[in-house]
């Protein structure tokens, strides 16, 4: 279990609105493991998103599906709102060649 591998299985999640994964949309902040415990610190597009249970789900059930011993916490944080600018690079660069106008 190490923060390489769980970024990875974060990677193959989408975001069920924006057809980009949640690492290259900048909404994972951060990623800390101790002993069998993963917390990990992220953001959604929007405070009060209607779809947090929904992503929370699709994390803890990536991460179980690798790691079923592992205890999942997941916290959102909203103390910066999110922006395109969170984007990386990668992920703009997909989202331009869908035609998005970043």
């Amino acid at each position: 279990m190490d923060k390489e591998n769980i970024y990875n299985i974060l990677s193959n999640i989408c975001d069920p609105e924006i057809p980009l994964d949640i690492v290259n949309l900048g909404l994972v902040k951060d990623i800390k493991i101790k002993n069998n415990e993963i917390l990990i610190k992220m953001t959604l597009t929007t405070p009060k998103c209607p779809l947090e249970d929904l992503i929370r789900k699709l994390v803890e059930n990536a991460i179980k599906k690798e790691y079923p011993e592992a205890k999942v916490k997941i916290d959102f944080i909203f103390d910066k709102p999110w922006n395109t600018e969170e984007i990386s690079e990668e992920g703009k660069e997909k989202l331009r060649k869908l035609g998005w106008n970043l």
